[in-house]
C-alpha cells in the first residue's frame, strides 16, 4: 500500500453508518426542522472537520459570523478586511443557491428541471454538471449526480422507502451520460432522469462565498459550511489554518473530542465524506446505506469510513470525497495510485475494530 499509514485503535465498535444526507433548507425556517433534521444539522457540522483557531495574542482583529442555512450550520472568519454587511452578503449567496441548486426546494430551478418544466439552465447549474461529469469519468461512472431516482426509491429523501423496489425499472434512467448541457439547455435522454447536486453543491457554495470575500479584498479568511471548507492566508493569530479530522465512529458528535489528525492548509478547498453515520432502516429491519452504486443500483457497504480531499476548489473536493466513498477502499486506493496528484486521506476499519489512515502522496504536504 502506497502512502503513509498510521494505525489507530478505536475503543468503540465500528458500525456501518453511512453518508449523511445534505438537506437544504431556507435559513429563515430553522424552527420547522424535524428532530431528524436537527440531528443532521449536528452531524453535518461535525462530520470530520473542526476549525482550530489559536486563542492567544491575536495579531489582528477578526470578524466572524455563524448561523444556520441550507440545512446545516456555517461559519465565516475574516482575519483582515471583512466586507460591510458580511452576514447579509453571505446569506444572499445562500438564498440564491436555495432557489437554484436545491433538490429540497420544490420551486428551485433544479426541481423544475427535474420535473421537465424547463430545460434552461443557469451558469451555476451548468458549472456543477460539468464538474460532476469530470468526476464521473474519473470514477468510471461510480460517482453520478443522476442517482436521484434511486435515492428516492430507497427512502433517503422526504418519502419512505418504496415497497418492492424494482431496481431495473429505475436504473434505466440513471447514468451521467444520459444528460448534457447544450447551448444553455439541459438535454436528457429520458425525461424520467433527475439530478441531485447534494454531493457537490455545498462545496460550490463555499467557493462562491470565498470568491465574494476575495472580490472585496479579503486575503485571510476561512469559510465553513457544514464541514466543507475553503480558506486562504493565515488565521487571526498569524498561523496557518488548521483543520482536525474527526475519528469516524458512531456517536462521535462532539467537535474535537476524538480526532485522527490535523491538516494545515491555505488557498485550497477541504471536504470530507463519510459512510458511517447515516442509514435508513426498512420496515423489515434491514439497514440501507445512503451510498448507492449507480451502475448496479444496489446499496454498497465498505470498510472505508471517511475520505477527506484537498483540491483547488471546495466543489471539486466535495465531489471527490463522495466519489471515494462510492468506490470503496480497494478501488479508491487503486485510483490514488493512478492519480498521485490527488490529495486524499482515507480512514478505514480493520476486521478487529481498529482504524488505519492512508494518505496519498499529495496529501502528505498538508500534514
Amino acid at each position: 500500500m502506497d502512502g503513509k499509514v498510521i494505525n489507530f485503535i478505536n475503543t468503540l465498535p465500528i458500525f456501518p453508518f453511512f453518508l449523511s444526507l445534505r438537506r437544504q433548507a431556507s435559513s429563515a425556517t430553522p424552527a420547522f426542522l424535524s428532530q431528524s433534521a436537527m440531528r443532521h444539522l449536528l452531524v453535518s457540522f461535525l462530520m470530520s472537520v473542526l476549525l482550530l483557531t489559536a486563542c492567544a495574542e491575536r495579531r489582528t482583529p477578526a470578524t466572524s459570523i455563524e448561523g444556520f442555512a441550507l440545512g446545516t450550520v456555517y461559519s465565516v472568519t475574516v482575519a483582515d478586511r471583512a466586507p460591510d454587511s458580511l452576514r447579509q452578503r453571505v446569506e444572499a449567496i445562500f438564498a440564491e443557491a436555495d432557489t437554484t441548486l436545491s433538490v429540497f426546494n420544490e420551486n428551485s430551478l433544479l426541481s423544475r428541471l427535474n420535473r421537465n418544466e424547463t430545460d434552461r439552465v443557469n451558469d451555476d447549474i451548468a458549472r456543477n454538471i460539468a464538474l460532476a461529469r469530470s468526476v464521473s469519468e474519473l470514477s468510471g461512472g461510480r460517482y453520478d449526480i443522476t442517482i436521484l431516482p434511486l435515492v428516492e426509491a430507497y427512502g433517503f429523501l422526504n418519502d419512505p422507502q418504496h415497497e418492492g423496489i424494482d431496481i431495473d425499472s429505475v436504473l434505466q434512467y440513471v447514468g451521467y451520460r444520459k444528460i448534457d448541457v447544450r447551448d444553455g439547455r439541459l438535454v436528457k435522454q429520458y425525461p424520467q432522469t433527475r439530478i441531485d447536486l447534494n454531493s457537490i453543491a455545498k462545496g460550490y457554495i463555499v467557493d462562491r462565498v470565498a470568491a465574494m470575500l476575495e472580490s472585496e479584498g479579503s486575503e485571510r479568511y476561512l469559510v465553513n459550511i457544514g464541514g466543507e471548507i475553503f480558506c486562504r492566508g493565515t488565521n487571526p493569530s498569524g498561523k496557518p489554518w488548521s483543520i482536525a479530522i474527526d475519528t469516524p465512529y458512531e456517536g462521535n458528535y462532539i467537535p474535537g473530542e476524538h480526532t485522527m489528525t490535523v491538516l494545515h492548509v491555505s488557498g485550497v478547498g477541504v471536504a470530507t465524506s463519510g459512510n458511517y453515520r447515516n442509514f435508513h432502516t426498512g420496515e423489515d429491519g434491514t439497514r440501507y446505506t445512503h451510498i448507492i452504486d449507480p451502475i448496479t443500483g444496489r446499496n454498497t457497504a465498505s470498510n472505508l469510513l471517511s475520505a477527506t480531499v484537498i483540491a483547488e476548489s471546495c466543489a471539486r473536493a466535495d465531489a471527490l470525497g463522495t466519489m471515494f466513498i462510492a468506490l470503496g477502499l480497494d478501488d479508491a486506493l487503486a485510483l490514488l495510485q493512478e492519480h498521485p496528484d490527488i490529495a486524499a486521506l482515507l480512514i478505514y476499519a480493520q476486521p478487529d475494530g481498529s482504524m488505519k489512515i492512508h494518505t496519498s502522496e499529495a496529501m502528505q504536504h498538508y500534514l
